[in-house]
């Protein structure tokens, strides 16, 4: 598989206990990521965050929070990502999601170097 030079970074901002069918919404969207044979995706765990809400969400061990936040980043051609935004919504409830123009410098396995 391949990712053109000029493609895009999808970022998914969602909290960690967010669901979707009994199911963390997070690993939901990188199941149906790969399903529909995207590039790849990353989730990223932050030990502080604030949403909408402005309730803030902290590691913190005498506030422990069991709702960290979440990103989802996905980088892949602009057209794949296009195809993806419809499904992302219909799993997701609530969240941030922002896309950004990416220059792929390097997609190698690590055994192909």
């Amino acid at each position: 598989m391949q990712i053109p030079e000029d493609a895009v970074l999808l970022r998914i901002f969602i909290g960690e206990s967010d669901r979707h069918h009994h199911q963390p919404l997070y690993e939901a969207i990188v199941l149906k990521a790969r399903e529909m044979q995207m590039a790849g995706a990353t989730v990223l765990r932050g030990p502080m965050g604030f949403g909408k809400s402005s309730h803030l969400h902290t590691a913190k061990i005498l506030r422990l929070s069991m709702d960290l936040p979440i990103v989802i980043e996905i980088v892949d051609s602009e057209e794949k990502v296009n195809a993806f935004l419809p499904v992302l919504d219909k799993i997701m409830g609530g969240g941030l999601v922002t896309l950004e123009r990416a220059k792929v410098i390097r997609y190698q396995d690590q055994e192909k170097r």
